[in-house]
Order: C-alpha cells, then structure tokens, then sequence
C-alpha cells in the first residue's frame, strides 16, 4: 500500500461505528498488514501482549482498546510494559473510541486528540507499511488525502471519457486538475468567496443531466475575462460571481471532459477538504503522479524532503545569503543592499518536474527577504518575484503545477508576511507565474530558457515606498543579476538507458567525446549547467549519480567540464536518497556545486556522520570528491611497475549447463567415476566470500569427444548449444560451434591463483581476496591473478589498496566493485626492492596461516567488522605497518593521507618525469 491508499484506509476504519475488540486488526490492516499476519495476531499465535485485550506485533507496534477516560494511563501501561521492549515495539497506540493517544517510541514524538482526527495523524505510523515519513508530511497530512481524492477523480474522468486519455488530449485534461485545485485554494484562503466554487457545482449541477462539464466551461470562461470585457460576455449570474483571475490559468480553458455522477460525486468531495492547508513543497510532487499511469502506482511515494533539498540549494547560495545578512547587523544600507541582491537572483531548475526547488528556494528567500524588513522597517511587500524562477521539465502536466505551487507558495509567503487581507487584495489578477517550460532539457538551449539577464540598478526610495514589489528599474547599467542553476535530474545508468536517452547524450556529448554511451543520463545536466556557468555569473548544483565521480566516467566527463573552467566548489559525499518510501531509494547520490566564474575562498565537502551533515574546508575538491589536486585517474590496461597482470576470471556464457551443484557434482562422479576429470571446482564472489560450493565442467577440445560419451554430459553440451544459438547477442551466437567450452576462457593457473571479488561490501575493513590451487577455475565474477608472486597479495589486502580502489573505481551504491584497468593498473606502487617484496611476501602468508587457524570460518565471517579475530586483526595491522613504511617510512595517519600520498605517486608515475618514487629520471648520457 502507498500513503495515499493507507490515509483512505485509516479514514474508512475511523468513519465506521467503533467496534473495540476488532479496533487493533483493522487498525494494522490499514497499514497493508497481510491476512495471514492478522490471523496469527487474532488467534494469539504471535500477540506478544502482556495487557488483556492487547495487541503487540513483535518489531512494530504495541495497541490497546481501553474503558473511556483511560486512554492516557493504559498508553503509560503500555509504555511501561516489559513485552514493549523485549519484542522491540516501535510505536504505542491507546484509545477508548473517543479519543486515542500514540507514541512514536523512537522518535519521542507523543500525540493525544479525538479519535474523529486519526487520519490526520496517520503519517506517524507510515513506517509500519514500510515507509519512511518526513517531518512535513507528520505535521501536515493533508496533501496525501487531497491526491487521494484528485486521483480518484482523474481516473473515473479517464473512465468516462478515454479519448482524453490519447496522447494529444491528454494535456488538456492535466490543465484541468491544476485549474480545479486553484479553485478549491482560492475558496478556502479568500481569494474567492467561502466555498464559492463548490456550493455552485453542487447547486447549479446535476448528476442525472449531467451538466457539470458546461457548468465548469462557463466559469473558466468568466474567469478568464477581464472586468472591461464583462458585460459583453453575456455570463449567466453564478458565473459573473468569479473575479478575472489572468494569468493564462484559464485561457482556451472551454473544452472540457464530461463529468458522470460518480466523477461529479469525487469533485464535490475533494472541495470538502480544507485546501488552505495545502503545502506546496510536499503536493506539487504528490500531485504529479496523478497524471502520470507509470507513477500513479506509487502515489505518495515521489516528495523529495525540504532537507534533502537545502543540502542542494544552503551551500549554492542561501548559506552566503544568512551569513551577508549576519553580517549587515542593523546596518540600513547594508540590509538594503541585500534585500536588492536578492530581487536580482534568478534560480533556474533545468528538470523541475512539479517545481520542489524553486519552491523552496522561494520561501526561503522570502524568509530571508522578511528578516531584512524587521530590521529597517522598509515596505513589506516583497521584491522577490516569480518571474524570477525558471525551470524545464518534459512532463506538460508537471509544468501546470510547478507553475501553481510557486503561485500557492506566493500567496502563503504574502499571508505569513503581509497579511491575509493584502495578500488577497493582491493576488489577482495573477501576475506572471515561474517561467516555467515544457521540454525535453537536453534538447533545449538553455540561453533561450533563462536568458542573460540585462543589469539592473534600484531607486532606493522605493524601498521604503509602498510599491516595494515594483521598486527595479530597468536601466541596462549597474550590477547584473545572478544565476543559480539547480535541481535532482533524471539518474539512469548507461545500462538501462532508453535508445531516446542514448540519443540525448548523443546530441550533448558527441562533438566532445567518443564515449558519451559509457556516461549517466544525469552528466548531460551537468555538462549544460557548466556550459551555462561558463559564460555568466552562475553556479550550479545537482543531485547526481555517485558513479559520474568514480570509474571510468570521471576520465570522460571531468575533462570536459575542466576544459570549461569550472569547478567544484562544494560537495556532499555519498548517500543513500530516501523521501517517502523504503523501497523508494535504490540510489546512492552525491550533491555537487560547480563554478567558474564566482570565486570561492574555500571550498567544502560534507559528509553523512549519523545523519548529520558535517563539513570541512579545503583548498580545493577534485572529480574524486577528494580534497586534493585535480587528477584524473585513466584506465591502464598493463599493470605498472612489478605488479602482476591481473585479468579477468572466464565467463561461461552458457545458461547454466556447465555448471553443477554440489549434489549434481556427487551424483555424476557417483555414476560415473570417470567423468571427475572433467569437473572442476568454479569460484566466483559469492563462492570465494561465503564458501559456498558450484562446479563446472571443464572439457578440452582434445577430451571433448570422450566427455560426450557420457550422456548426462551430452545433453548438457547440446542444452549450451541451443541457448548460444537462440541467443539474442549476436557476439554469443557463433560461440555455439564450441558449446563444451566456456564462452570466455581468459587463463588457467598453473601452480595457483589470487583472487578478488568483484563486488564487496563497503563494511569490510580489506578487499575479499584468497588463494586457491590450479584445479580451480575463477568466473567473471572474480579477478585472477594466475600464478602471481605472494607480495601482490599482501598489496591487495592492504588499507593503502582498499582507500585507492574505495576512490578511483565504480560502486554499486556505496560497496566496492572491483576493476582491474582502474584499480589494480594504476595502484601506485614504489619501486620494491627484493627485501621489500621478502617482507610483503612473510606478511602474506601470516595472514592466510591466521585464516587457516579458525577453519572452517569463511572470508564473510572472518571480516565481520564487528567479529573479526584479534589475530587476524593483528596480521593485517603488521601488513599495512610494513607496506606504509615503504611509502613513507611510518604508518599513515588517515585515508586522507594515504590517498594524498597515491595521489601524488599517481601524478609523478602518468607524468612521465619521475619513477614510482618520484626519484628524477636518468636522461641520456646521465651517470
């Protein structure tokens, strides 16, 4: 269930006669609990209440019906209750049918009120569905029940009328929910009279004629025409009832979808709701997913939280905002000043969607602006204007509501710092909304978006005048004003790309370089933005994959942006991006502020310390998010110096018929026993980190016709043909004449073989790496080191390898993924001595005898951070000590100074004037 689907369940259950002894079931069936779950709970199977008539699912929540008048006792006997904590309850909920009291146990947060108000308090309890809830959605559920009753309507309208669900009607029918909830706000803050939009569908339609779409038409109509065009419009007298609202709102707004009675029946519905407590920030994105069908099904689930946001939008510009306005005191010239700086910044989101970031920016803008007058008691009308706002975004209906959120956002910032009865005085007619375009960003010249601004200057009087709205002059002199491009565009990974999207980064990347396929669909924003910067006094910051600053697409894409003179002025390491769902945020992102052209005195780097942001100041940020120089590590396909050629392990490619459980292995040795030559052992992560067992079957070209003698083995040989053959990879079908054999057969050891996982967890204090005999073959899961000298892997295992790979090579999320060409290739390593390598080589084979001392442990329970063995603990530790002497002569203080140091290395080994050691090289004719 999503949030929207919860908020209805909680309303039905709280509108239905109280019943006590069934409260607590329908309760957590509101909430998606499965039937079974329920039934268990009902029979006491796993009630782990101690109170009578109490219900306590174990990890979830603690429910008890009390007499009336008890409720805030029982929710004390509930909290004092030892079965609440030995079953790790999360929430207390107590009520007698009139009023109700719950506790979030986690959060501290305690809520008392009638009963009638639950669903108004639902979203404390979303995590028991699995959701995660943010403190506007708590304080204010509101916007959750409003998309539940707009999207009830859009769909019954689908219904009734399914020509306009095409393609090309389907935008008409988006304008009109976002001139339906302007209506539904305006009654409900003054901007219309007091249920003046609701009382006239209801009195002057009717479900059994079924005029409400010609009702509809005529007040769109009336709302569209100004005061001195009135009398000629001949309007019926409901409809002259409805001020001139302008603003493009309700132009061409006549043709409209017919309404049946139970469509006519959710409109009426969704006008009962009190929509002066609508949130703009939250119910742009909620209500985005009502017209979209891919969205609709996780309804609720879209809202990005103001926090998340201001870590995009404070270090961009509002911080440097707060910290001029501390600084001005109560100085009137300086606050001026300030207050004319802000009229001039342009805030631009080039993938706006339902316009969250200009929102925010706006209201915070306005705070700021509102501190401003306090303190020199100037006009309160404000110079911030929505004309201001730029954004682009590809969805026409999100384009209507961004538009409506920013004019909603207006109003309120009006109400808050005006007040209620100027606000309504001067919203309409609706001035010029955000400049908000529909499109595909990617395409678009962003110049023509959000132009070059001509410099402006102020008439200060102005300030203190009653037109303070108005008080810019236009004068092509003076300061210019400032730009700052933001906002959260689309991630996608190369992988899963659509041939659209491949050809957008076409469009953007190809006179720049030839492999733009390798890049996120997020870098093109990012290229735009620095092509934008470059030329005007902008910034920029974005919600990005974290992979655009790892792996190979730092050597494609940072080039570029360097070229461009832009760099990163600030940056928020790896997190993962949660909003309202838990299975909402596959994603791990990183924030990046880009500039060129506006000096920054230090740069900073946040990171992600128990859920606070914690900054540092550095001279500088590289691609890496490092605070170093700026490098950029190349894929090298030789190792450098002594390292040993790493390679990948070999790739079957054959739907699983090579290979065997263990069970399968057993039975056809059993059978047959001269088919063991055949089978050797098959090692990938999972096998070389959990311990867990597969075979293969390995079979020469010169033993293929023996092997094939056996039946079991012939089918399987025949069953890898045809899945080659069928194969929809046209590099796969050929490798159909040689099915005996893996598709991919890199190497094969001789003596042995290191190797390394090609995916780790980021928990892990050192890369999953072993050493197994000849006998066993690595799949392309793993990296191989065939036949390799000991002392590579007492570098592989080392904290110097682990901080190098953790920064130069791709993750998946926030673990390791393993590369070779990046992270084996290019590890700088000094030149080694032969006392060196004797000494890494000792250490090496310390740690595998520790390993061997706590058989059968796997490499997954001998590197549980929490578990690991002080034994092995200390070998690693004597490692690293003798590994970090040979770089510096001492061990490393931090991962900083460990990767200051390769970094360093890194720039001497590529820049060709110094060995590893940065010893200079001998030329020619040198003793």
């Amino acid at each position: 269930m999503n949030a929207v689907e919860i908020e209805e369940a909680v309303s039905e259950l709280v509108g239905a006669p109280f019943d006590a002894a069934e409260f607590p079931f329908a309760f957590l069936a509101a909430f998606g609990m499965k039937p079974t779950t329920i039934r268990r709970l009902r029979k006491g199977e796993s009630n782990a209440s101690d109170l009578a008539g109490g219900v306590l699912q174990r990890n979830n929540i603690h429910i008890a019906v009390c007499e009336p008048g008890r409720v805030d006792d029982t929710l004390a006997t509930l909290r004092a209750s030892p079965k609440t904590t030995s079953a790790k309850a999360k929430f207390l909920l107590a009520t007698d049918g009139v009023t109700f009291a719950a506790e979030d146990l986690a959060g501290g947060e305690v809520v008392v009120a009638d009963y009638a108000d639950l669903p108004r308090h639902f979203a404390l309890f979303l995590p028991l569905a699995g959701i995660s809830t943010v403190r506007e959605i708590r304080e204010n559920p509101f916007d959750i029940k409003a998309t539940g009753r707009l999207n009830k309507l859009y769909l019954e309208l689908l219904k009734e009328n399914p020509d306009w669900g095409t393609e090309e009607r389907r935008p008409a029918l988006n304008q009109l929910m976002a001139r339906l909830i302007f209506c539904f706000f305006a009654e409900d803050t003054g901007i219309f009279l007091p249920q003046l939009f609701t009382r006239t569908i209801e009195q002057m339609t009717d479900s059994r004629t079924g005029n409400l779409h010609e009702v509809l038409a005529e007040l769109f109509r009336a709302m569209d025409t100004p005061p001195a065009k009135r009398a000629a419009g001949n309007f019926r007298p409901w409809a002259d009832q409805f001020p001139y609202v302008n603003g493009g709102l309700f132009t061409d707004a006549t043709d409209v979808p017919r309404f049946g009675r139970l469509a006519r029946s959710y409109l009426l519905q969704a006008g009962q709701l009190n929509w002066q407590e609508i949130n703009p920030d939250i119910f742009g994105s909620m209500i985005q997913a009502v017209a979209d069908d891919a969205e609709r099904g996780s309804l609720g689930m879209h809202y990005t939280s103001v926090p998340n946001i201001l870590k995009v939008l404070n270090p961009l510009f509002l911080d440097e905002l707060r910290d001029q306005l501390a600084a001005a005191g109560d100085n009137p010239r300086r606050l001026r000043n300030l207050r004319r700086r802000l009229s001039r910044i342009r805030v631009f989101d080039p993938a706006c969607g339902s316009g969250n970031f200009l929102v925010i920016a706006y209201k915070e803008m306005r705070a700021i602006e509102h501190e401003i007058v306090r303190r020199t008691g100037d006009t309160p009308r404000s110079m911030i204007r929505l004309e201001n706002f730029y954004g682009i975004e590809i969805k026409s209906f999100a384009v209507e509501i961004a538009r409506l959120a920013l004019l909603i956002a207006e109003f309120q910032a009006d109400c808050i710092y005006l007040s209620q009865s100027e606000a309504r005085s001067m919203v309409l007619p609706l001035h010029k909304t955000g400049q908000i375009h529909v499109g595909n960003a990617l395409r678009m010249n962003w110049l023509e978006v959000c132009p070059p601004p001509a410099k402006a200057v102020t008439v200060e009087h102005d300030l203190a005048g009653p037109t303070g709205r108005l008080a810019l002059e236009d004068t092509g002199s003076g300061e210019a004003a400032e730009t700052y491009i933001c906002g959260n565009p689309p991630y996608l990974g190369s992988t899963w790309q659509s041939p659209e999207q491949k050809s957008d980064l076409q469009h953007v990347f190809e006179s720049f370089t030839k492999n733009w396929k390798s890049l996120d669909y997020v870098s093109g924003w990012v290229f735009k933005a620095a092509n934008y910067c470059q030329n005007h006094d902008s910034s920029t910051a974005f919600v990005t994959t974290n992979s655009i600053c790892q792996g190979q697409q730092v050597s494609i894409l940072w080039p570029i942006i360097k070229n461009m003179r832009q760099n990163i002025i600030f940056a928020h390491t790896s997190f993962r991006w949660k909003n309202l769902a838990s299975q909402n945020a596959g994603v791990t992102v990183i924030i990046i502020g880009i500039s060129g052209n506006i000096p920054k005195n230090k740069k900073k780097i946040f990171d992600l310390v128990e859920n606070d942001s914690i900054s540092r100041e550095v001279d500088n940020i590289n691609p890496y998010i490092f605070p170093g120089p700026d490098i950029i590590v190349s894929p090298k396909y030789h190792p450098s110096g002594d390292l040993h050629l790493m390679e990948w392990g070999n790739k079957p490619t054959d739907g699983g018929h090579l290979l065997l459980s263990p069970t399968e292995k057993e039975m056809l040795i059993h059978n047959f026993p001269n088919t063991k030559k055949f089978i050797r052992r098959y090692v990938g992560s999972q096998e070389l980190i959990k311990g867990n067992f597969r075979w293969c079957l390995w079979i020469t070209d010169e033993d293929r016709s023996d092997a094939e003698s056996n039946q079991f083995i012939f089918n399987r040989i025949r069953s890898v043909e045809a899945y080659r053959r069928n194969s929809p990879s046209a590099d796969t079908r050929p490798t159909a004449a040689f099915p005996h054999r893996f598709r991919q057969i890199q190497n094969v050891a001789k003596s042995h073989q290191i190797l390394i996982s090609g995916v780790s967890s980021e928990n892990r204090e050192y890369l999953p790496c072993d050493i197994f005999q000849d006998h066993v073959i690595g799949s392309n899961k793993v990296f191989c080191l065939y036949d390799a000298p000991l002392w590579n892997f007492s570098l592989l295992v080392s904290r110097l390898h682990l901080a190098w790979i953790a920064t130069v090579c791709v993750r998946m999320r926030t673990d390791f993924s393993y590369s070779n060409t990046l992270g084996w290739n290019t590890f700088p390593v000094p030149k080694l001595t032969a006392q060196n390598k004797a000494d890494l080589t000792l250490c090496a084979e310390n740690i595998l005898l520790v390993r061997e001392r706590h058989f059968p442990a796997t490499i997954a329970e001998l590197y549980d951070p929490e578990k690991m063995p002080e034994d092995l603990r200390r070998a690693h530790d004597e490692n690293d000590e003798v590994l970090e002497r040979i770089y510096i002569g001492r061990r490393f203080r931090n991962d900083t100074e460990r990767l200051e140091k390769l970094f360093d290395l890194y720039t001497r080994m590529t820049a060709g004037d110094a060995t590893p050691d940065g010893r200079k090289k001998k030329g020619k004719g040198a003793a």
